[in-house]
């Protein structure tokens, strides 16, 4: 498979891409920086993320805790919000120092925005894996298509392969922030690729440099994905376990020594620097499931079906009265996506409050 001119695959380099997602914050000059510092570490491509607030999460929210603190995330979402212009001027100089644009879709109107733009290929975050309506989208542009498993079980991966099809690489992932590195279990990337028939990768949320990307790589890891800012402390949603770009190059140093030396090689020299039981305990039983710091969240990061603003008693439920959103601890998580179309021209049987989950009893 091709992303752009890069080939990926057991036959090629892991192709390293730079998740720089808000980092810029808001800001073109930051994103010029973000790119130049992505290319200085030696990374094959750098991500961006097409916030669309509405695309996400209700306004109602509220506060959400995150590893810099607790904010209103959507309203950190719509000061994000940056229009296609933006966008082409970060692809346009991403390009121009070598690397390959990458961006995240989250909804229709941004999945729309970045196929304008003539993308290589789209990602698709965890907890948007059971978006059905957006992955029918992107699948539609038969682009490449990245997806993060993380908060996921190996059905709920199955049913998004069944609309993305062959064009999909598989992200391993715990939606933790930062993730314990523990909790990693790096032997399910190759279980996974035999399982589903795709290649595979990881995306790293957690704190150490090297541990996790570098015991990928002996895990036939095609694709790794990790976080990149100018600097821990510049405020952005993601920063506090980010790599700044001198930690992101050594990355990428380990990550092509490993390369050469192989897995037997790479193994023994990882267990003698950080020891051997904690090399074990980061690769796992193989065994996908659940992570314990992400279980809990399961059914409120993934996307479900919500009341987007009040339905009074006897309305009918359209696209204009309730949305598609992750409900982000803060509101009840309704029913599940693949429901929609069976929910969509139902009356309300009572009243539902903006931002609820919606239940079969609602209708």
């Amino acid at each position: 498979m091709y992303i752009g001119e890069r080939e990926i695959g057991p036959n090629a380099p892991v192709f390293i891409v730079a998740e720089a997602g808000t980092a810029h914050l808001g800001q073109l000059e930051r994103g010029y920086e973000l790119i130049d510092g992505a290319a200085a570490a030696g990374a094959d491509s750098i991500k961006f993320q097409a916030v669309i607030a509405d695309e996400i999460i209700h306004p109602l929210s509220g506060q959400v805790e995150l590893p810099g603190g607790r904010v209103d995330l959507y309203r950190k979402f719509k000061e994000l919000e940056r229009d296609a212009g933006f966008y082409r001027q970060l692809k346009e100089y991403t390009e121009k120092k070598g690397l390959v644009f990458l961006c995240s879709a989250f909804g229709l109107e941004s999945a729309r925005l970045l196929h304008s733009l003539e993308v290589d290929a789209l990602k698709i975050a965890s907890p948007e894996l059971n978006h059905f309506t957006l992955l029918k989208k992107a699948a539609s542009y038969n682009l490449p298509l990245l997806l993060s498993t993380g908060v996921s079980t190996l059905a709920d991966i199955e049913n998004a392969l069944l609309i993305t099809g062959e064009k999909s690489i598989l992200l391993h992932c715990v939606t933790a922030y930062p993730a314990p590195e523990e909790e990693y279990n790096l032997n399910v990337i190759p279980n996974m690729g035999r399982i589903f028939g795709k290649l595979t990768g990881i995306s790293d949320h957690s704190k150490d440099p090297l541990l996790v990307p570098v015991l990928a790589v002996c895990r036939d890891s095609a694709v790794i994905e990790k976080h990149l800012t100018l600097s821990a402390t510049a405020g952005g949603l993601d920063d506090v376990f980010a790599l700044d770009p001198e930690e992101f190059s050594l990355m990428v140093k380990a990550v092509r020594r490993a390369e050469r030396e192989g897995a037997e090689v790479t193994l023994e020299r990882m267990s003698a620097d950080y020891g051997r039981e904690r090399v074990l305990r980061v690769l796992g039983n193989g065994v996908k499931e659940l992570a314990l710091s992400e279980a809990g969240s399961y059914y409120t990061t993934n996307r479900s079906i919500q009341a987007w603003r009040g339905i009074a008693v006897g309305e009918v439920i359209t696209e204009d009265n309730i949305a598609v959103l992750r409900s982000e601890k803060n509101l009840t998580p309704g029913l599940a996506p693949v429901y929609l179309q069976m929910v969509l021209g139902r009356r309300a049987k009572r009243n539902i409050p903006a931002g609820a989950g919606l239940s079969w009893e609602d209708l």
